[in-house]
């Protein structure tokens, strides 16, 4: 098992957001959280990170973990194949100047490499997350709104990309409000784990 969720609640800002959540997550398989705003989708995958602790319950995970949220986490002044490289050199990575090619360049963006992160685009500020995520190489991929800002020629990369990576045996939680085509993904409307 590379993610194991039982009976988790989370409290933030003295809100219970949801309880007795249980989710388990193996190789090649993905869940896609789904649920209103506030609801606590983002704040899943942070526990599922272990970036906040769970007000109850227990988490277990192996592996490593590779988290894309809304702030991209890369240095807008560096240009961005050096702001990549950063982050894979952080991550353990010994050949990361290889590894963040590959990745610039499954993602659409090796022409842009050169370019300082704080000239790209939404779309490509996105793009550059998915990035770092492939270069992590990690086998837990936490996905928040990983297709906000990309168009339909993004989104169909974004689906291709995660198609791969659980091909290749790792998982992936995400969170979205728009639809991904994801052979064989489950589905899990947070509004459901709401204590009553």
């Amino acid at each position: 098992m590379i993610l194991d969720l039982s009976d988790v609640a989370c409290v933030r800002g003295g809100r219970l957001l949801f309880a007795r959540l249980s989710l388990s997550l193996a190789a090649g398989e993905a869940v896609i959280v789904t649920g209103p705003n506030g609801i606590g989708k983002s704040s899943l995958l942070r526990l599922a990170g272990g970036l906040i602790a769970p007000f109850e319950g227990r988490i277990t995970r192996s592996g490593r973990i590779a988290l894309l949220i809304e702030d991209l986490a890369l240095d807008a002044e560096r240009r961005l194949g050096e702001a990549l490289s950063f982050w894979a050199r952080l991550d353990g990575q010994a050949v990361a100047a290889a590894r963040v090619a590959a990745a610039l360049e499954m993602v659409g963006l090796a022409t842009l490499a050169e370019v300082p992160v704080r000239l790209l685009s939404t779309g490509q500020r996105r793009r550059a997350g998915l990035a770092r995520v492939l270069a992590s190489q990690a086998p837990l991929w936490l996905l928040d709104e990983p297709g906000n800002g990309l168009d339909t020629e993004g989104v169909a990369m974004l689906e291709q990309i995660i198609a791969r990576h659980r091909a290749a045996g790792g998982a992936v939680l995400l969170t979205t409000h728009q639809p991904l085509a994801l052979a064989d993904a489950r589905m899990l409307a947070l509004d459901g784990f709401v204590a009553a």
